[in-house]
């Protein structure tokens, strides 16, 4: 074997690839999330997440509280957050898995889990748009930052509206 060869198998998945919740722990996340009215729980690995809309890794609502694991990726943490963020917060109790069918929601919940990410030490932005990218989010521009810089500007003023940017 020769020292650059590994004998661990690479991923071809770029999904492989994003930050997850043990690389970045649960302390920060639950301050950040805390200021917005929201619990974090931590699912322990291997047990099924309570509300996950995915499954598998994916972080889960229910009320107030998000679920997550170690193997959550941050950006699923950060989007299922900010679902309940965005919606006011007389609706926030009902949500059980599933927020909203809203595209304006869904669009306002992209944007401001972006933002979010630079309140996160060692994520931020840049991070967290090539996590969604890999993870196979699509936007009409063809890639998060496209979207982000260029094409929000509705969600922007819809943030403003819910007293959010």
């Amino acid at each position: 074997m020769h020292p650059e060869t590994s004998s661990r198998p690479e991923s071809s998945d770029p999904a492989s690839t994003v930050m997850r919740m043990n690389q970045i722990g649960f302390d920060d996340a639950a301050l950040l999330l805390a200021r917005f009215g929201l619990q974090l729980r931590h699912v322990t690995l291997g047990e099924p997440i309570p509300g996950s809309f995915w499954g598998d890794e994916e972080a889960g609502i229910i009320g107030n509280t998000v679920y997550a694991r170690d193997d959550t990726p941050v950006h699923s943490l950060l989007h299922e957050a900010c679902h309940l963020i965005v919606l006011p917060p007389e609706r926030r109790l009902d949500v059980h898995t599933d927020a909203t069918d809203s595209i304006e929601e869904e669009d306002a919940t992209c944007y401001l889990q972006i933002v979010l990410a630079d309140e996160l030490p060692g994520v931020g932005r840049a991070r967290l748009m090539a996590d969604m990218d890999a993870w196979g989010y699509s936007f009409r521009l063809g890639s998060t930052r496209a979207w982000f810089e260029q094409d929000a500007t509705e969600t922007q003023e819809f943030l403003r509206s819910r007293g959010l940017f």
